[in-house]
Formats: C-alpha cells, sequence, structure tokens
C-alpha cells in the first residue's frame, strides 16, 4: 500500500473526500484543466484505466487522464518513466501523483484527470437485487463511469481526438460500444493498455494512489473507531468496580456514573493529552491488519472474521455482494434474514377499460348497430 505519511504530513489527494468515503458515497472528480489545452485547443490523447475491480475491501476506481497528444511519450514515457502502476512501487506512484498535484510542475501544466471512485456500497447495492432483471453488474457500473468520466471531460472543452482504455471483456466488443457514443474520436481498446500506452499508464498511477489512499483513510477510521470503544469499555469497567467497592461519588463529588475517569498510566497518574495523541499517530500509522483487501489474501479474510458483526456484518469498506462477504454472514456466524417476497400486483390492461360487459346489461342489438362499436352512455361525458 502506498504510504501517506511523509515528513510534510499525511498527503491526501483531490481525487478524496474523508467525508464521502466514511459515508459510502461514491464520489467523481475533475481536476482544473491545463488554461492553454482551451486557450489553443490543442488536440490531446486520453486513456482510461482503472484499480480495485477485485477486492472485497474499498472502493473500485476509475481514472481518465489527458494531455496533449505529441506530448504522450516524451513526457509520460521518457521522462517520468509511467508504467503499468503495479510494475512500480508504492513510493514512485506516490512521487509521480504528488507532482500531478502539485501547481507549477511539468506536469500539472500540461496534464489534466479525473476520477470515479465506486463505493463499496454502491457497487453492492446495484448487484444485490430481488430479480436478475434489476442487476446493475460490475462491467455495466465500469462501462458507466467510464463513458461519464470520458463525457465530462468534454463538456469542460477539451480537445480529445484519440482514445485509450484498458479493456473490458472482450476488446472488440468494447470499442464498438464506445465508438458509438464517441463517434468523433479514434478509439483503441486493448488489453494490457496500461503497459502500451503511456496515457493509460499515468491513469492508471492515478486510479491505483487514489484507492490505496482511500483504503488507508478507511483503515483509519475504523482503527480510531475501535479505539474509542476500548477506551469505553475500560471505562464502563472501572466505574463497575468503584460501584462493586461501595464507592458511588466520582470527583468532586458527583456520581461515579456520569464521570468519564482520564486515561491512566502505570503510575496512576492521567496521560497528557499529547501522549495520548501521540499513541493514536502511532496506531493509525500501523499496517492494516486487512491487508490488501483482496479475497485472496489470507490476512484480509482474517480481518473479515473477526470483525463481523452477526447483523450489519461491516462498514463501508466491505462489499458486501462480494462471495466471501456472503459466505460469511450465511455460514460462518451470520444472523439468518429471511426477506419474504413481495405479491405482484394486479394489473389491468387498457384494452380492459374499453370492453363492455355483457353480463353486466343485457342489451339487445343487432350486428349492423355494433358495427361501429359500442355507444357511449352519459356517464363518459
Amino acid at each position: 500500500m502506498a504510504d501517506i505519511q511523509d515528513e510534510a504530513g499525511p498527503f491526501l489527494p483531490p481525487t478524496i473526500s474523508p467525508p464521502a468515503l466514511l459515508s459510502g458515497v461514491s464520489q467523481t472528480y475533475f481536476s482544473p484543466i491545463p488554461p492553454q489545452l482551451l486557450a489553443d485547443n490543442t488536440p490531446c490523447c486520453l486513456g482510461v484505466d482503472e484499480a480495485g475491480r477485485g477486492p472485497v475491501l474499498g472502493p473500485m476506481v476509475y481514472s481518465a487522464f489527458y494531455l496533449p497528444l505529441t506530448l504522450s511519450d516524451p513526457l509520460l514515457k521518457q521522462k517520468h518513466s509511467f508504467d503499468d502502476s503495479k510494475v512500480l512501487t508504492p513510493a514512485v506512484r506516490l512521487s509521480l501523483m504528488k507532482e500531478l498535484c502539485t501547481k507549477d510542475t511539468e506536469l500539472n501544466d500540461n496534464c489534466g484527470y479525473a476520477t470515479s471512485s465506486l463505493s463499496p456500497l454502491s457497487i453492492s447495492s446495484g448487484m444485490l437485487k430481488a430479480s436478475k432483471a434489476q442487476i446493475y453488474n460490475l462491467n455495466q457500473q465500469a462501462m458507466d463511469a467510464t463513458i461519464a468520466l470520458i463525457k465530462g471531460i468534454y463538456e469542460r472543452g477539451v480537445n480529445v481526438t484519440d482514445i485509450f482504455i484498458d479493456t473490458i471483456g472482450q476488446p472488440a466488443a468494447y470499442q464498438k460500444k464506445l465508438e458509438r457514443v464517441f463517434p468523433t474520436a479514434k478509439i483503441t481498446v486493448a488489453k494490457k493498455a496500461d503497459s502500451l500506452y503511456p496515457v493509460v499508464s499515468a491513469a492508471s498511477v492515478v486510479a491505483k494512489v487514489t484507492r490505496d489512499i482511500a483504503l488507508e483513510v478507511l483503515w483509519a477510521d475504523w482503527s480510531k473507531q475501535m479505539r474509542k470503544r476500548k477506551r469505553d469499555d475500560e471505562a464502563g469497567l472501572g466505574k463497575r468496580a468503584k460501584l462493586e467497592r461501595g464507592d458511588t461519588t466520582g470527583t468532586n463529588g458527583t456520581d461515579a456514573m456520569d464521570v468519564d475517569e482520564p486515561s491512566q498510566t502505570q503510575s496512576g497518574s492521567p496521560k497528557p493529552a499529547e501522549e495520548e495523541d501521540e499513541e493514536e499517530d502511532v496506531e493509525t500509522n500501523e499496517a492494516m491488519a486487512w491487508g490488501s483487501g483482496y479475497p485472496s489474501d489470507s490476512k484480509c479474510v482474517s480481518w473479515l472474521r473477526q470483525n463481523m458483526h452477526p447483523v450489519f456484518g461491516w462498514g463501508p469498506e466491505c462489499r458486501f455482494s462480494w462471495g466471501t462477504a456472503k459466505d460469511m454472514l450465511e455460514t460462518k456466524g451470520g444472523v439468518k434474514v429471511d426477506w419474504p417476497e413481495e405479491e405482484e400486483e394486479e394489473t389491468q390492461k387498457l384494452t380492459d377499460f374499453f370492453m363492455a360487459k355483457r353480463d353486466q346489461a343485457e342489451v339487445d342489438v343487432d350486428d349492423l348497430g355494433t358495427w361501429f362499436g359500442t355507444p357511449a352512455g352519459v356517464e363518459c361525458f
């Protein structure tokens, strides 16, 4: 995982909004467009790639990256050595992302990017539907995110002439779909595009760094909640012990049940606030116990098993639609929930409204009289 802590403090890219992330909301970000791209209507190439398609934890991030067509190789490949994000080290990826986000750097002055972070909640709610016809599968979610990013860049005035995309499924079918949506652009969809085209490599780096830091933000929040729960439990035990000793008064004569006891060191003196803050920083920066977030990672599976609530499962970090999570909830101690099937409401055809019910009113009419239809009564007017 990318180390988000450096000498200047934690690095949080603009592609992440912690409040949205922690509330389980998907988020989209478009970087400022380099002014010269709009002023000169410069022909640009655009690359799209994703990070986090397979994990059970964390968002799936799609990224679109663009720059002048003539700068793709010299700026990205030759000067900054962009490559498939899986090939680059976390430190190199983070360094490239920082330069991209820093004003008055060559990358920031010539390049733009956008991200769509699909939250675990959004992914799961689309995939967990009562009927198959309603399911919003992962491929369709990915396709829609890709199209939305490209449309958003076009709408902001960027002259995109060439589009390169790392494939979802069969490249030919995917490319035809995109060509129908963007008929004026030259579109190339290929497997391993993040290794073949520098602009896709750059998109890969943006997506990977965004996802890695999003996971660390989620971990820091989860760790904070666990520390608070531990302190609350310890405070509750302390109050109970006082009551068992018959001591019902707290500091300054107040009721012991209404007082939060200060944190104590081994010598019995309260911990300074600075020391508690330092301890929290240390714990936050520890390696994430859930590992990479992939179902194949034993750390991830172990964390899921040890921290599963029997009813609610996990928090905003988990994709409940993944088999790993569903199986644990159904077979590893989760409470079984039966959802009653909704009865289909009776529907009435439009033609039923116009059909006469002969059993309600027997009317003697000849064949010629009904040739042009049944006469309407005054109730229709």
